[in-house]
Parts: structure tokens; sequence; C-alpha cells
């Protein structure tokens, strides 16, 4: 594994933004479109409805799978994410035989990282990640796509509203962002896609095989691919173990001697 996985986990998490013990079987749920609920294309009601549909909650936890892929430099690790909604992500990330590699703790003011592989740490305010995503990208942004939700933003009343073969399409533009949310029968987000041309940016997020954790439904797969400049960035996220409505601490700190990274 290479020694640069933290600033990887870095730009992985600023562009959606996650071994030991044995997986639970998980339920799969077939999507479907609520048979009580009438249709209405009034744009305020649907969008009420989509907004009703995302998954609500105060603290997350789930346990992943991934291949983090930058510059088809590939890495399987795993990923333990720890959310308090609206307050911070915790992140840690293990290789081979469970050894953590990294550390992150993310909220909606600051980016903390310690890199365990090379004894350095970063402590940056949130607006860092706008250097390498739009500025549309914000705390609730990265929430939002670790848990299969809408982006709070994109569900708005500009948006132009197209339903076709029982998916909605909602597309648009927020100043220099250019996006398209695709949901499916049931309100649940397909696909996320954003693109900042002037910035040579662009970011597609797939959501597929849903799972019921908790009384509540979300993506076990997470499909994350990116474009940022010269960089190429691809997440592949299985959720092997997904709680919501769980007691959980976030324990981060910077271990003496380590050193500032870049």
């Amino acid at each position: 594994m290479k020694k640069n996985i933290a600033n990887s986990l870095l730009i992985a998490c600023s562009l959606l933004i996650l071994v030991s013990c044995k997986a639970r079987k998980q339920v799969l749920v077939t999507r479907k479109a609520d048979s009580t609920a009438k249709v209405n294309n009034d744009v305020a009601s649907k969008l009420a409805a989509i907004r009703a549909s995302q998954v609500n909650f105060t603290t997350f936890a789930g346990r992943a799978k991934t291949k983090l892929s930058i510059n088809n430099n590939s890495n399987d690790v795993t990923l333990n994410v720890r959310i308090a909604k609206d307050k911070k992500i915790w992140v840690s990330i293990t290789a081979v035989l469970g050894i953590e590699a990294a550390r992150a703790l993310i909220t909606p003011d600051s980016i903390m990282i310690v890199n365990r592989l090379q004894g350095v740490y970063i402590k940056k305010p949130f607006s860092y990640i706008y250097t390498y995503a739009s500025k549309q990208v914000n705390y609730k942004t990265l929430e939002s796509l670790l848990i299969g939700n809408a982006v709070p933003e994109l569900v708005n009343e500009q948006a132009t509203i197209v339903h076709a073969e029982g998916n909605t399409t909602l597309s648009g533009t927020l100043n220099d962002l250019v996006y398209k949310l695709i949901l499916g029968p049931d309100n649940k987000v397909t696909q996320t896609n954003l693109d900042n041309q002037s910035q040579a940016q662009s970011l597609q997020v797939t959501n597929n095989t849903f799972i019921q954790a908790t009384n509540r439904v979300l993506p076990s797969q997470i499909d994350i691919a990116s474009v940022v400049k010269d960089k190429k960035i691809q997440v592949n996220l299985h959720y092997t173990k997904a709680d919501f409505e769980v007691e959980q601490n976030y324990p981060f700190s910077i271990p003496d001697g380590y050193e500032p990274g870049k």
C-alpha cells in the first residue's frame, strides 16, 4: 500500500468523500414507487416528496470494503465511517491485517488527517477542499453522498424536472456548477452528476444495490468517479455493515512527534 494513502483519502473525501468483524446478512430492497402516494406533477409537491424520501438520521456507523484508485494507482482498503449529522464525519482507513493507515475527522469548519504510515498530519480549514472540488461542495454534500441522499442544494425550485420510465431527473446550474440528479420511482438517488467546466472538475456518483439498515434504505454500493484537472479518482465503496442511531465516539488526536504534512 502506498504511503500517500492519507492524502488520497483527503482527495476522495473532498469529492464524495469510507475487518475484522463478520458482516451481517444484508436485507436487499426492491425499489418501487409508493402505491399510496398520489401522482402530482406540481414542482413544490414533487420536491417535498423527494426531500421526505431521503434518509433522516442522527448518527450513522458503517464499514465498507473499498477500492481507491488515483491515476490508475489502486489500493484495496477498509473504511470505517461514523457520522454525527451536521457535526462531524470520522473515518478510519485500514489496510492488510487490519492495521490502521490513517484517520480523518471532518467538520463543517475543518479537515484533520493523521497519516500513521509516514508519521505526519494534515490540519486545514474546510475550504482546503476547494483545491480539489467546486465551491458548491460543502460538508452537507459529503454527508449526503456517504449515505446515498440527494445533495440538498440540488433539490431546488429552479431545477428542471423531467419524468421518464418511472425515474425523475433534476437538472440545472448552481453558479458555475452544472448538475444532474437521477432518482428512482421511490425518490432514492440513483446517480449524481456535478460538472464545473471552467475548473476542469467533474464528479459522478452512482448508487446501486439498496439495502435496509435500522428501518432505513440506503445503497450498499456507491461508485464514485471524478476528474480534477490532471487527477482521475475512482472510489468503489461497498458497505458490509451499516447502522443508524447507535451511540458512538469519534476519537482523534495527533500523536507526539508527528510532523505537519503538506
